[in-house]
């Protein structure tokens, strides 16, 4: 089966309004970020690429590290962020020189781009991707599917 972008869209708006729920990744049930990155993998492609490791909310502030980047880079397809379209996996640093450690889906192109993502206090949301999130984009990436 092809996977097309428009499916990994659909998916991901299947999550909207799932509570959040750090490290977990069941639809309508709850979910993080990751989670809900994870969910739409298997919806979409099938098994977790790998295990994913339990890890703390401030993921590796403390050490620097950028696991998240590094797993996306191991599992998806990085692609040039300026050239964003639907289903597009981006990866956003939330602080100044802290790391890499929230992912949304982009939802819509155009004049008003959107995003889906899993947002501590508000769960699964669609938002615009307005400036202040734009500057946090560090990469983008596509799903490791045929129609990139």
């Amino acid at each position: 089966m092809m996977v097309t972008r428009q499916d990994i869209v659909h998916e991901a708006r299947d999550w909207l309004g799932t509570p959040y729920v750090h490290q977990a990744s069941v639809k309508g049930a709850g979910t993080d970020c990751l989670g809900l990155l994870r969910g739409v993998w298997r919806a979409v492609i099938g098994a977790e690429p790998e295990p994913v490791p339990v890890y703390s909310k401030d993921w590796s502030e403390p050490q620097g590290e950028e696991r998240m980047w590094a797993a996306a880079r191991r599992n998806l397809v990085e692609r040039d962020a300026s050239n964003l379209a639907e289903g597009c996996v981006l990866l956003f640093r939330m602080r100044d020189r802290g790391v890499a450690k929230h992912v949304g889906i982009v939802s819509e192109i155009g004049s008003v781009p959107r995003f889906i993502h899993a947002y501590s206090g508000h769960g699964v949301v669609e938002n615009a991707l307005s400036d202040p999130w734009r500057r946090r984009v560090v990469a983008c990436f596509d799903f490791p599917v045929e129609d990139n």
